[in-house]
Formats: structure tokens, sequence, C-alpha cells
């Protein structure tokens, strides 16, 4: 099979390479079925993992997962990793919303105790969640000094506030906050966006959902997370909102500006990057990590806010809901890990975006209760469709540097998305399927229709068959507010 001038070889089970040839340092590999070759082949993103391929410092291969889309500079659904020494960091390989992650929630309550109620649930997601573009957190507009407690320490500050457990952190990737964070590094114009923002949802992919798990795919993974058939879950997906945005802008900037000062050449300026040993390589990575810790909290908000209504229009008590955080894990980032490379270990600085961790058992970046089962691994599908709970795996270690899928992926843009349907038309295929949607925004619910979206099945199926995450449990939307 050939991708343009490039061969493609199928390696195993939905594991397909792109040999190294010209300037590319290492070779391409990707994530799918057979079935989705032809879609992801007109996308024109596997010449963005080619380019990923050609960047210095570079281990083992240039990947992307089975959502994989067009992006800025690395496609969306990619990964690949640097060595600190020699190898790079780049914006683009992290992206715009950094730290974009989802959560994934329990309660006590079952399908039959709520049906009735979800009308009124999805409501009060609209009264208590800031969301849309512009909207004001949660959070009282913050002063300089709480602004930084929130880059320092991310979801343990909001806690502190009120909002949520301090057991929310172990279930939290990174314990909900990069040690690497320095404010010094974060532009004013990008402290200014972030003061009122803290607890938005914003617009865009963005939600909290209410939904049921309808299949259970292994009793033993779902006992261990207290998950049965028909249970109540929650899902929330946002991120560093317009805080994130300036900081990889700016960044951004200062590396394009650069790009002639570079010892090596790069396929595309919107590869832009820097040595990561470099100042301006340490500035940034301290700079997303602010972002990160911003993202982190902002989730523990919205997680809380959503506990709340759901309490309130079900005046029920908080034990009797038993919200529980299952697990957080984030989309867009980069993040200095531990890995194997050839038998020895190494510091590499992994860049997932559109990607999440996907860590197997025994890892000690986990807290003890994800020892023996690996780490959650949230995929949601879109609006309409089904979303999945996985646990990462001993293989995704060896084989993406514990890296896998974080959604469905795009198959049409957002402009596309408006020229082919319009609001009431996307509002009355949801009803019909019996989901309950809040949009702030007409705009948002047409650019986020299940039918711009592949199918999430699909995907869940090609990382299951390449071994990178295992199934846990399944769920469908009952409710959805969007931004």
């Amino acid at each position: 099979m050939k991708y343009k001038d490039y061969e493609i070889k199928k390696i195993a089970e939905a594991i397909w390479e792109i040999p190294r040839k010209g300037n590319m340092r290492v070779p391409a590999r990707f994530y799918a079925l057979e079935s989705m070759l032809t879609q992801i082949i007109r996308d024109n993103a596997l010449s963005q993992v080619v380019n990923v391929a050609t960047l210095p410092g570079i281990q083992k291969y240039s990947m992307a997962m089975p959502d994989i889309h067009y992006g800025y500079g690395f496609p969306i659904g990619g990964v690949a990793a640097f060595d600190l020494e020699n190898g790079i960091i780049s914006p683009g390989g992290v992206g715009y919303d950094i730290n974009c992650g989802v959560r994934f929630c329990r309660t006590n309550l079952f399908l039959k105790d709520i049906k009735s109620k979800i009308p009124e649930i999805v409501k009060g997601f609209y009264e208590f969640v800031p969301s849309g573009l512009g909207s004001h957190g949660a959070i009282k507009r913050l002063n300089q000094k709480e602004e930084e407690e929130v880059m320092l320490n991310g979801a343990k500050w909001v806690i502190e506030q009120g909002y949520g457990e301090e057991s929310d952190l172990e279930a939290t990737e990174s314990f909900g906050r990069m040690k690497e964070a320095n404010p010094d590094k974060v532009s004013q114009r990008a402290r200014s966006r972030g003061l009122n923002q803290v607890g938005t949802l914003g617009s865009g992919n963005h939600f909290v959902e209410i939904g049921v798990i309808d299949e259970v795919y292994d009793q033993n993974l779902a006992n261990e997370f207290s998950l049965a058939k028909d249970q109540i879950i929650v899902m929330v997906h946002s991120g560093s909102r317009g805080f994130g945005y300036q900081i990889c802008d700016d960044y951004l900037h200062l590396m394009v500006g650069q790009l002639n000062k570079l010892p090596f050449s790069i396929p595309d300026r919107q590869l832009a990057c820097t040595p990561f040993n470099s100042k301006l390589g340490s500035d940034y990575f301290q700079a997303m990590s602010c972002a990160a810790n911003y993202a982190w909290a902002n989730r523990q908000v919205l997680m809380s806010l959503a506990n709340k209504a759901i309490q309130k229009a079900l005046s029920i008590s908080k034990s009797e809901l038993g919200f529980q955080l299952i697990y957080d894990v984030c989309h867009n980032i980069a993040k200095v890990e531990k890995h194997k490379i050839n038998g020895k270990e190494m510091e590499l600085c992994v860049h997932r975006k559109g990607a999440t961790r996907s860590f197997g058992p025994y890892q000690s970046e986990l807290a003890e209760r994800f020892q023996k089962t690996g780490q959650p691994v949230i995929v949601p599908g879109d609006m309409g469709t089904h979303s999945f709970l996985m646990v990462g795996t001993k293989q995704s270690m060896k084989e993406t540097f514990g890296s896998c899928c974080h959604g469905a992926g795009r198959i049409l843009s957002r402009s596309a998305a408006k020229r082919k349907f319009n609001f009431n038309q996307v509002k009355n295929q949801l009803q019909s399927q019996g989901i309950i949607v809040y949009s702030v925004q007409r705009n948002t619910l047409v650019e986020e229709s299940p039918d711009t979206y592949k199918n999430v099945t699909e995907v869940v199926e090609a990382v299951s068959l390449a071994g990178l995450a295992k199934k846990v449990v399944r769920t469908r939307p009952l409710g959805v507010l969007k931004g």
C-alpha cells in the first residue's frame, strides 16, 4: 500500500508503518483498522506524522493513534518522544488547549431511579456550570497571588477552596500538578486571560455529560472501580481555556522568530521548536506546566459543580449521590518521563497531542489504587455515541511510551460541519435518540454534530487489538451540556 511516495507496511493487527525515507530519522507508525485507512489517507495527516519523524532527538517512531486528523504542525492523535540532550520541544506537539482532558466519575445512581429526571439534571448543569466563549469562572476573579497558586499547585489549590476532596488528587494524572511550573515564564497577557476562567467549560468540543454504563467488558476491573451495568456516570471535558491558548501563542511566536538560528531545518514552520535543554525550551516547558496545572484546577471545579447540580436536581445528599472521580486524563501535553529505549532507561520529553497517557500496571507514577489495574483511560465519543473507560497495559509501555487514543477524532472541520448541518437538524437527531442537550451557542452544537466524528467504536477496537489499552466499560449519553 502506498501513501504519496511512501510505502505503508502492515506490522501487526491494527499497526501500520511508513519506513524511514529521506530526512526521516525514525519510521512513522500509526494504529488503525484496515477499514479506517481510506479516510486516514484522505485526511493527509500522515504527512504530518512523517514530518515529525524528521525532528532531532526523536526516539523509536513518530506515532499517531486511530483518531488521527490534520492538526497544527503535529497531527491531532500524535505521539512523539525526544531525548533531553539532543531532542526538541514544540508547542505544535502539545496544541493550543494545553492539558485539555476528560474526567470520568461514578455515582451510586442507576438509570431506573432517575430516568425521568435527566432533563432537570442537564438543566442543572446549564445553571451551575459557566460555559461558552467569554464565560466567567465559578471562582471569583482571582488576584495575582491566587492565580499564581493555581499555576503552581493546580487541582490541590481549588480543593483547598472547597471544590472536591483530597482523594481526587490520587485519581488525577500527575496528581493534578506538574512540579516544573514557573509563573515567571508566563506573559502578562496570558495572566490577564486566566484571572476569571477557573471553573469555565468553554466552547468547542468541551462538555459535561451524564451517561449510563450499557456494557461491561471486564467484570473484575469494573468491580475494582465500583462500576456496574445501568449505573449513572458523569464525564467532564475541558482544558486551560484562554490562559493556555495564550501561552501556546506566545511561545510559538518566539520559536518561529528563532527558526533561522536552529542548527537543523524543519519541513514545516508549524513545527516550530527549540532544543529541550535550551533557555527557550526550558521557559516554554515551565509556562506550559503552569497551563497544565490551570487545566487540572479548572476540571476539578467543573466536576464539583456537576456534583452539586445533580444533588440539587434530585434533592439528595452528597452521600446518597456517591459522586466519585475514577480518573482524569489529559490530552495535550509534554511531560518528562522515564522509558526504556533498547533496554536502557532514558528520560524523554513525551509529546501527546490529542492522545492520552495509558500507563500499565505497577508504574511508580500511579497511585497505589491503580498499581494492580493500570491507569484508567477515558475515550469519549461524540455527544450522540458511546464512550469507553479502558485501562493502560504493559504493551503500551513497550509500544507507545504508554500512550493511547483520546476520542473519536474529527472527519469534518467545524466550517464544513456548519455548511452541511443546521442547529434544528442536529438537535432533533439527538432528541430522537433520547439525548437531552443544552448548548450555550447554537453554532457549537452544529460544529460538534455526531456525523463530524469517526466511529469511536472502531477507534477503540484498533487500540484494543494493538494492545495499547483494555476495555472495561462502555457508556451511552443521556444528557449533554455543550459550551
